[in-house]
């Protein structure tokens, strides 16, 4: 029996070791906002934070997660209620196009931003790494740079 917490809810699972945590966020804890994107983590659109860490869920196995703390794209707002800081660049620099991958984009954005508070351009090609089919990554950028601006003056969740 495998135990573990999604944002701050206990899950018990017993079944195959072997099956990627994407599948049990989306189908045993009906949390649909992380997204399947590539299966092999190349793509970054199934980012979850784990034990406080962005990791692609898709290559994580269910055996790697006992007593693990996974938080989701669906509770890094403050009680549902306020918009993270992360959430708020990207809704000023107009990131989104087709949307599939931005609750991934935003979910390593926001660890991104704990190692590089103050980030460059250069930092961000270099390690923000999630693929975007749309290829809105100047916009990324831009809401990048403002999700540090904001972090910066205390413009949290």
């Amino acid at each position: 029996m495998i135990n573990l917490f999604i944002n701050g809810k206990s899950f018990s699972f017993d079944g195959d070791e072997d099956m990627p945590l994407l599948w049990f966020v989306r189908e045993n804890a009906e949390l649909t906002g992380t997204k399947y994107g590539c299966g092999i983590g190349q793509c970054g659109a199934c980012t979850v934070h784990l034990n406080g860490t962005a990791v692609r869920s898709c290559t994580v196995a269910m055996a790697d997660v006992a007593g693990a703390k996974v938080e989701t794209i669906e509770n890094i707002s403050s009680g549902n209620k306020k918009l993270h800081f992360v959430q708020k660049a990207w809704i000023a620099e107009d990131v989104p196009q087709c949307g599939y991958c931005q609750s991934g984009q935003i979910m390593a954005t926001i660890s991104f931003l704990e190692e590089f508070p103050n980030p460059t351009d250069d930092d961000i090609n270099k390690y923000h790494t999630n693929i975007c089919r749309c290829g809105s990554y100047d916009d990324m950028r831009r809401a990048i740079h403002l999700a540090a601006k904001l972090q910066a003056e205390g413009t949290s969740s």
